[in-house]
């Protein structure tokens, strides 16, 4: 006499989300998200925001500043025709005094979630979609060494400087030694073997090297070696930058 039926609907989800982290030379990050409208109508975007962990900050790239005026790169557009997309750019800065946490991250990490707020048309009920944000940080067992400082343009054959920063993502305290070994475009001077001392897991330091160009045009700076004296670890750095050599004299006149 009397017939109940349970029906289960899934809404169907007009916005296709990816996003991608990036890492920086330094503890910091880049978040880019792509939205895109992949039904046949068009979506109003209401808003897109980001909740993060709390070692993290965050600073939108989405906005040009006109004559003194911050201004959308997307312009007055709210929508999202078929077919549509849209890029947005975040920069995450860690809080200082969380710092030596993130340095210990390893593997698969929750970065928080990305909220957007959309809707068919004007007027109706805004929906809420919610995507997730993980990344893969740094892998543990490594030595990573960026630089702080380097010219752009350096004269040929004439004595530069350039401050280098290493840090240990690994487990365990290294106590290590600076190697340099000359290439056929570039020649490093001071002594090669000295110590850099111990360093925490976690810790950083930074360094100054001398070095000059033999060859003129774009140089990459290769020939940087760090051995860990305990685990008798060899970490070979090449390529770490390029640098643009010029002449002495147009050096001088620039």
């Amino acid at each position: 006499m009397f017939l109940r039926k349970l029906c289960i609907f899934s809404p169907s989800r007009p916005l296709k989300v990816n996003t991608k982290f990036y890492n920086s030379d330094k503890d910091d990050l880049f978040l880019e998200v792509q939205i895109q409208n992949i039904s046949p109508s068009t979506v109003f975007i209401r808003k897109v925001s980001l909740e993060l962990p709390e070692m993290y900050t965050e600073e939108a790239l989405n906005t040009l500043n006109l004559d003194g005026e911050d201004e959308c790169t997307f312009g007055t557009r709210t929508f999202l025709q078929a077919t549509e997309g849209r890029h947005y750019l975040y920069h995450l800065q860690v809080k200082e005094e969380y710092l030596e946490k993130v340095r210990k991250l390893s593997g698969l990490t929750e970065m928080g979630k990305l909220e957007i707020m959309w809707k068919w048309e004007l007027g109706e009920i805004t929906i809420l979609h919610t995507v997730l944000l993980e990344r893969k940080a740094r892998s543990s067992g490594e030595l990573k060494l960026s630089l702080e400082k380097i010219p752009d343009t350096v004269a040929h054959e004439e004595p530069f400087q350039i401050i280098c920063k290493i840090t240990n993502y690994t487990d365990k305290k290294m106590k290590l030694l600076l190697k340099m070994h000359d290439t056929t475009s570039v020649r490093w001077c001071g002594c090669s073997g000295r110590s850099l001392g111990k360093l925490k897991p976690g810790s950083s330091l930074s360094f100054t090297l001398t070095l000059l160009c033999l060859l003129l045009g774009l140089r990459r700076i290769s020939g940087i070696q760090i051995i860990d004296t305990v685990l008798k670890t060899k970490y070979c750095y090449d390529g770490v930058a390029k640098v643009c050599v010029v002449p002495s004299m147009m050096k001088m006149e620039s």
